[in-house]
């Protein structure tokens, strides 16, 4: 499987790359689609011909002369890149509506990442199931991460209350989270923090379709 040499930094950027070439092979693998230019490619990304290329042989050489990409086979190296090769577990903190609708998601599973517990300071929510995960009183996440060492976490709280908790985790070993909330969490350099802030994203929507008018 190729690799990066453990010296080698490769960007947040190069790896958000990565996932897009992921989701288009394995959309073109399922439609019978055998081999693909980088050309090809950098067209359904919206990216360029050279950047593809640049990305991918940060990992190894997967292009053949003539041919360009398998499918199938670079499709394969990508996964493992991304570590989908295996199953990975997460945690959820907060089971309001944006945390149920996380907990009901199938593609977590087909994505190759499976929740395994969920975390609530609301005691009518506490010991309800959903999708088979009971939502457990969020004075339990430390003793639980003990034992379980999960090294991802979901978090989708108020803001209010995103840090605190965030420290919690940390403290307890968690090394990512996907964050809902909409605040910069402050976490150590070796913790990889991703920002998915809806609000954000619907102003710069806004934006648009104001100066449309």
């Amino acid at each position: 499987m190729p690799q990066t040499s453990s010296k080698k930094k490769i960007s947040r950027n190069t790896i958000s790359r990565l996932s897009l070439y992921l989701r288009e092979l394995t959309r073109l693998e399922q439609d019978g689609k055998k081999a693909i230019s980088s050309s090809d490619l950098a067209e359904l990304t919206d990216l360029t011909d050279t950047q593809v290329r640049k990305d991918l042989s940060h990992f190894g050489q997967f292009g053949i002369s003539g041919t360009g990409y398998e499918v199938s086979k670079l499709k394969e190296a990508v996964r493992n890149i991304l570590g989908k090769d295996k199953v990975l577990d997460v945690i959820l903190i907060g089971a309001g509506n944006l945390g149920m609708a996380l907990l009901s998601y199938p593609a977590f599973r087909e994505q190759g990442f499976s929740i395994k517990a969920a975390f609530d300071i609301d005691t009518r929510k506490i010991g309800n199931k959903t999708s088979e995960i009971e939502i457990c009183d969020i004075e339990k996440v430390q003793e639980f991460l003990k034992k379980d060492k999960v090294k991802i976490a979901l978090l989708a709280v108020p803001a209010f209350s995103a840090q605190k908790i965030t420290d919690t985790l940390v403290n307890c070993g968690i090394r990512c989270i996907l964050n809902f909330a909409p605040i910069v969490l402050r976490v150590p350099d070796e913790v990889v923090v991703s920002n998915v802030d809806l609000s954000k994203e619907l102003e710069v929507l806004s934006y648009f379709l104001r100066t449309a008018e």
